[in-house]
């Protein structure tokens, strides 16, 4: 009698039992990622965030801060000042000179958000420093700074009398104490620097830590003899300064409302340019590029301040040209370019040293018309340049800068600040660019802790 085989053999079972247990444990990780709120899926990519801890510093030196600026005098520099007599205690100053670097105060307000309402948030804070990636420094080193700048200049420049320079000395001595700053030399903290005299006095004491600036403009040493209109700066950047390779340039906060692509309508003018004709330094070839651009029959030229009008004045000549004029001024950039994108005008730039945000994530030329200043300053080139773009160029260069607005925007709606942030906003795109500086940070602290008591090696920060 023939005995009956099995209808799937051991080897089948087997097979069967591995394909069930890996479907199980596929369901099982998906779900715990997606259920995971500091793990981001990207592109097919899994993205961890960053572990942020937040240096225990005085309310005085954040949020007291506000409430000293409420309680100031009228902003000297400015006709009309918008914050005064209109008191809005908490808020982040509506004084365009100061709200154009207030990237501080959204960077804080992401961090101060209940984490259950922190979903969205690239960066999670954690409250042990073993755990943390970096330190965040929550000091508003820009309000410090404009508050004693609305004091004049000279104020500024002296150590005596300067409230500012007693608040940096104040963060830097606190922060010197710390394990978590003997441990690294600093090298692991963020600093928020947006405005180019924030930390004025005490620069030389940072230069090894991760700053967030708008641009290097305002560290560079410009040596005046040897200064022409396409060579702005030196080529080599000294280690107490400020490095692509270590530090992270930030958008401005753009000033003009969004401009929706589904809003936009036909513009009548080439190019459009509002601001200071007569700027310093870098900014020389703003006055030279105006006085060949200004008798051109479709480009705008406008000085103005950025006041109330101004500001009218600003949405409606960006609205209706095609390109925006961004030349460097005192530095190498401005919130000018970040309003344009808001605005829908294509940039041209026109700034050979500059430096711009997110770089490696966005590919600025998508959107963007650069132009050398060589070129630039060569009569009738310009203009006819920018006519040999076609209506089909234009509506491609808009159409890919819709998409990346949100990149620069960090208001998060909120009137203090402190809420829920867009996931594809400017405050998490400044923390996966802060990541990608850890590993080496963490490499130059194991290796200066291996060096021998006594040691001493140059810093070389030479940069690209």
């Amino acid at each position: 009698m023939a005995v009956a085989r099995p209808v799937c053999s051991h080897s089948c079972l087997f097979l069967s039992f591995s394909l069930v247990s890996l479907i199980f444990f596929f369901f099982f990780f998906s779900n715990s990622l997606l259920s995971d709120p500091n793990l981001r899926i990207s592109r097919g990519t899994v993205e961890t965030g960053i572990n942020v801890f937040v240096a225990e510093l005085p309310r005085s030196l954040n949020y007291g801060l506000l409430d000293k600026y409420w309680s100031s005098p009228p902003d000297s520099r400015i006709p009309s000042d918008p914050d005064h007599p209109t008191r809005r205690p908490g808020k982040y100053p509506e004084n365009p000179l100061i709200k154009q670097y207030s990237a501080e105060y959204w960077i804080m307000g992401d961090l101060e958000t209940p984490p259950e309402k922190r979903i969205g948030s690239f960066a999670k804070r954690v409250f042990s420093k073993s755990e943390a990636d970096v330190v965040f420094v929550p000091f508003f080193a820009t309000l410090s700074a404009e508050m004693e700048l609305g004091n004049g200049k000279g104020s500024f420049r002296k150590r005596s009398g300067n409230e500012d320079y007693q608040r940096q000395r104040q963060v830097l001595d606190f922060l010197k104490n710390t394990q978590a700053w003997k441990r690294s030399g600093g090298r692991d903290h963020v600093f928020v620097l947006t405005d180019p005299v924030a930390m004025w006095h005490v620069r030389h004491e940072i230069a090894l830590s991760i700053l967030l600036v708008v641009d290097f403009g305002g560290w560079f040493r410009l040596d005046s003899k040897s200064f022409n209109a396409s060579t702005s700066f030196p080529e080599r950047i000294e280690h107490t300064q400020v490095s692509v390779i270590k530090d992270v340039i930030v958008p401005y906060t753009h000033l003009l409302p969004r401009l929706h692509l589904s809003r936009n309508q036909r513009r009548h003018s080439l190019l459009y340019f509002k601001g200071a004709k007569h700027r310093h330094r870098g900014g020389l070839i703003r006055e030279k590029l105006w006085d060949l651009l200004v008798d051109e029959h479709d480009i705008v030229m406008e000085e103005g301040f950025p006041n109330a009008t101004g500001r009218e004045q600003s949405i409606r000549g960006m609205r209706n040209s095609d390109f925006c004029l961004h030349p460097a001024g005192d530095t190498p950039t401005s919130c000018r370019l970040f309003d344009a994108i808001q605005s829908l005008c294509i940039p041209v730039i026109v700034s050979d040293n500059i430096e711009l945000p997110f770089e490696g994530i966005l590919d600025y030329s998508e959107f963007s018309v650069f132009v050398s200043v060589t070129d630039a300053l060569t009569p009738k080139w310009l203009a006819y340049h920018l006519r040999s773009f076609s209506e089909r160029d234009k509506e491609s260069f808009r159409s890919r800068m819709a998409k990346v607005q949100s990149v620069f925007v960090y208001d998060n709606g909120r009137a203090d600040g402190i809420g829920p942030i867009q996931p594809d906003g400017a405050v998490n795109h400044i923390w996966k660019k802060v990541q990608q500086k850890v590993p080496m940070v963490k490499e130059a602290v194991i290796r200066e802790r291996r060096k021998p008591v006594g040691t001493s090696v140059p810093l070389r920060c030479q940069c690209i």
